[in-house]
């Protein structure tokens, strides 16, 4: 994974495979979608025990590591993206709470209509998706849906 690259680097090449509105309309859907449902699949595996203080959790692990990858680059879309992240947390526990056998199934079913629908995108678009060439365009990818509402909002990122 390329990490010496801008943020503003990125943001533009992201957008060089993301001009077609039907795919930009189609990444507003499903880019969270697939976001929520990498959270909810963390939070099905079990964390481990840490002595008297708790579990730690696989979702709360990878949430921190993505945020530290957003704080390093901006700290309105860290702030943002936490935001988010939280929100897809309260939402995915909620999920298993009230089916806790067939969570998993909600999560997969979202999952794989997000990346067909992505898929499909980039096929409309005629250009394929920029994580293939660098998988830090999977998180890139929020930060970009995220930066268009911040101009919109005349929020610096």
């Amino acid at each position: 994974m390329v990490t010496d690259r801008s943020l503003r680097t990125l943001m533009d090449e992201y957008a060089e495979s993301h001009r077609h509105p039907v795919n930009v309309l189609v990444h507003w859907i499903c880019v969270p979608v697939i976001f929520f449902c990498v959270v909810g699949f963390l939070g099905l595996v079990p964390g481990i025990p840490l002595w008297n203080a708790g579990m730690l959790r696989p979702d709360i692990l990878v949430i921190a590591a993505v945020s530290v990858y957003y704080l390093q680059r901006s700290f309105t879309l860290w702030a943002g993206v936490s935001l988010f992240a939280a929100i897809c947390l309260w939402i995915s526990r909620w999920i298993v709470k009230q089916v806790p056998e067939q969570a998993w199934i909600v999560f997969t079913a979202l999952f794989v209509l997000a990346w067909t629908g992505q898929f499909i995108g980039h096929r409309i678009e005629g250009r394929k998706p920029s994580f293939l060439k660098d998988l830090q365009f999977l998180l890139i990818g929020p930060a970009w849906l995220l930066a268009k509402v911040y101009r919109r909002m005349s929020i610096r990122y």
